[in-house]
């Protein structure tokens, strides 16, 4: 008896919009059982790529207002008769394991629009800002025919930088005041980003709002230009989610920046890279799991663990320990 559907049956049923048959499919290709690791590779083979969502990724601070944010703007979108899928990824505790999984519960509105829908994942142990399987997630959502991907990172900061490997689209969310300017010039997620929005442009925040703005829009003028963008990219523009005010302005930049990417065949070049980017990753990632089962590597590991806790082996000369043997074959 099988966990989960034929995985051509599945395909079809997903290809045809069936929301259930998405959220198995994504539910599958998340599985960390072998064998249901095989049955999402059939999944996603007999899906194809034969369409194509715009994907968007949303990164920023914890209480910048990433989901008030993506509902509002989701909602504008669903409006304009688009289907919107949103992949939410939650921080996973380092100790328990477990998530909160709440984003449906906070964008409440969007979650009962018939033109979108929302998944929340945990992030498990992966780094990034995103879970280790939403690249295939976003796959699933492209064959069930939305025509826009969002994906909401964990909001960790600096290092969040992963979302990009899997979208046309980097937006960085911003809170007014952050109170550090040099933010603004620091490599990492800045030089990512193809547009900031300064969130919460409103009330007694729209002022501060309005400076924040400035001092980015100043701080990205310092940055190389990257041969990705045309004139006046990357940007920086103030927004408030819970108004509304200035969701469409950015929408129409992003929908340019995509149109002129698209133009200059720079968007199947970065589509082709990031392909490559996560073959390698899956590559680098299947190798470790194959010596972590290992036995004899397992040993080494353990013996090795014992003595950096026993305070006869530093951690570097333990780890060499166990590479050693690994790098003479």
């Amino acid at each position: 008896m099988t966990r989960h559907p034929a995985p051509d049956d599945l395909a079809q049923r997903i290809r045809a919009g069936d929301r259930r048959a998405l959220a198995k499919g994504i539910t599958l290709v998340e599985s960390g059982r072998t064998d249901d690791r095989a049955a999402a590779i059939a999944l996603l083979s007999a899906l194809g790529t034969d369409r194509q969502a715009l994907r968007i990724g949303l990164s920023g601070t914890p209480g910048v207002g990433k989901s008030t944010f993506i509902e509002s703007f989701g909602l504008m979108l669903t409006g304009q008769g688009k289907r919107v899928a949103v992949l939410a990824v939650d921080p996973s505790s380092a100790r328990s394991g477990g998530s909160i999984l709440g984003d449906k519960t906070r964008m409440d509105y969007l979650a009962r629009d018939p033109l979108a829908f929302i998944r929340p994942s945990p992030s498990q142990t992966q780094l990034g800002g995103v879970a280790r399987r939403t690249r295939e997630a976003v796959a699933l959502c492209e064959a069930a025919g939305f025509d826009i991907v969002l994906i909401e990172t964990v909001g960790v900061g600096q290092s969040e930088t992963m979302v990009a490997q899997m979208a046309d689209l980097f937006i960085l969310l911003l809170a007014p005041a952050g109170g550090d300017e040099l933010q603004g010039v620091k490599r990492g997620i800045m030089e990512m980003a193809d547009l900031i929005l300064v969130n919460k442009a409103d009330g007694d925040l729209k002022s501060q709002a309005m400076r924040t703005c400035a001092d980015y829009a100043g701080a990205l003028r310092l940055l190389r230009k990257r041969p990705q963008d045309p004139e006046g990219f990357p940007k920086a523009m103030t927004v408030s989610a819970l108004e509304q005010h200035g969701l469409a302005a950015a929408w129409d930049d992003m929908q340019h920046l995509a149109d002129w990417r698209r133009a200059q065949g720079l968007w199947d070049r970065l589509r082709k890279d990031q392909a490559g980017f996560w073959f390698t990753e899956d590559v680098r990632q299947g190798l470790l799991q194959l010596q972590l089962d290992d036995p004899a590597t397992r040993a080494r590991i353990k013996a090795a663990q014992d003595a950096v806790a026993a305070g006869t082996m530093s951690p570097t000369a333990a780890a060499a320990q166990v590479l050693d043997p690994l790098r003479k074959g």
